[in-house]
Formats: C-alpha cells, structure tokens, sequence
C-alpha cells in the first residue's frame, strides 16, 4: 500500500502515542499521532496534582514549565526526557477529534481512548465513504511499557501495511498477531 497511513492515539499524545510515532517514523511509516483528552495531562508532584495544558501548548513550552516548577523531580521521573524527544517529532500535541486527515489505519493504546475514536466517527458526516480500520493494543501509560508496546504497534502496522487485500485478511491476521502476542486486539471498520 503506497499511501499507507497510521494515526497512533493515547490520552494526551505525549507518551504512547508518541513512542509509537517516533519508531514507526524511524521505520520509515507515514504516521502522525494524537490525544483525544480535552486537556494534555502529565504527573505532578502528587496523584491528585497533574500538570494541565492545553493542546495548543507546545512541548517545548511544557518542558521549560516543568524545569521552572522543579528540575529535580520533573527529570527523576522521566517526563522531561519524554518531551525533549516529544519536541524532536513535532512542535506540539494534536486532538484526534480536531483532524480532518483520513488514515488507513488508527491504532489506540488503551480501550477508552478506542471508544472515544468510534464515537467521534459516529458524529462525523460521512463524506467519501473510505474506510478505516480503528484497532485498539492495550498499553499501561508508563515509560517502560509505552517502549514495548510500540514495538508491538509496529509489528502490527508492518503486518497490515504488507497485506495483500487489507479489508479481507484482516481478521485472519489479527487473530494471528494476538495468538503469537498473547494480547487482545480491539478492531472495527468506520468510514469518513
């Protein structure tokens, strides 16, 4: 599939939807990443402390809030390294529901943010009637996790992107990838 385009989408588009973007980019993908929270959330000095942006918030100006606020912790915990490489993709997150690209594939990384992919697709007028393969791999938002999980995101793009007849071996192929991964894909159709 020349054209073949990915969209990768977490909670706040910094840290697995990021991961993910930044491998399967390397590994030469036309993929673009998104959140589809209503605010980017990152952690804070305690639990019930998150750091709240807006998306229009770049991550250089994210990065250079944190280091104000407390270099020390902000470092410790990985978050400054997560936007320095973030900074390096793009400038800033982007809300999935605000796009008007078409991608072949979305891939979510936790079943929340699926469902929020599907009912924005629900609300949307259909205009061209294209298909999209909305495909959802479970991954816990911690910097350890969102590494491995985008190795697992980008074995399944190379399996779909190398698919013969996508819309018809797809099914075979996801129930092949979750029997070799031993990980549940979510998978529907929608269409713009």
């Amino acid at each position: 599939m020349p054209s073949f385009k990915v969209a990768v989408v977490c909670s706040s588009n910094q840290n697995r939807s990021m991961e993910a973007h930044a491998i399967l980019q390397k590994k030469g993908f036309n993929v673009k990443s998104f959140g589809t929270g209503t605010h980017v959330k990152l952690p804070g000095p305690a639990l019930d402390k998150p750091n709240i942006y807006d998306f229009s918030t770049t991550y250089d100006q994210m990065y250079k809030d944190l280091v104000s606020k407390d270099l020390t912790l902000y470092t410790q915990n990985g978050i400054l390294h997560m936007l320095d490489r973030n900074k390096r993709i793009k400038s800033k997150p982007e809300r999935f529901q605000a796009s008007k690209e078409k991608f072949d594939i979305v891939v979510t990384c936790e079943e929340r943010v699926y469902d929020q992919i599907i009912e924005d697709f629900e609300t949307r007028e259909q205009e061209t009637g294209q298909s999209v393969h909305i495909m959802n791999v479970d991954i816990q938002d911690n910097h350890e996790e969102a590494v491995i999980g985008s190795f697992l995101i980008l074995k399944l793009c190379t399996l779909l992107k190398d698919c013969a007849d996508l819309d018809n071996e797809l099914d075979e192929l996801v129930q092949d990838f979750e029997q070799d991964e031993n990980k549940d894909i979510l998978h529907t159709v929608c269409f713009y």
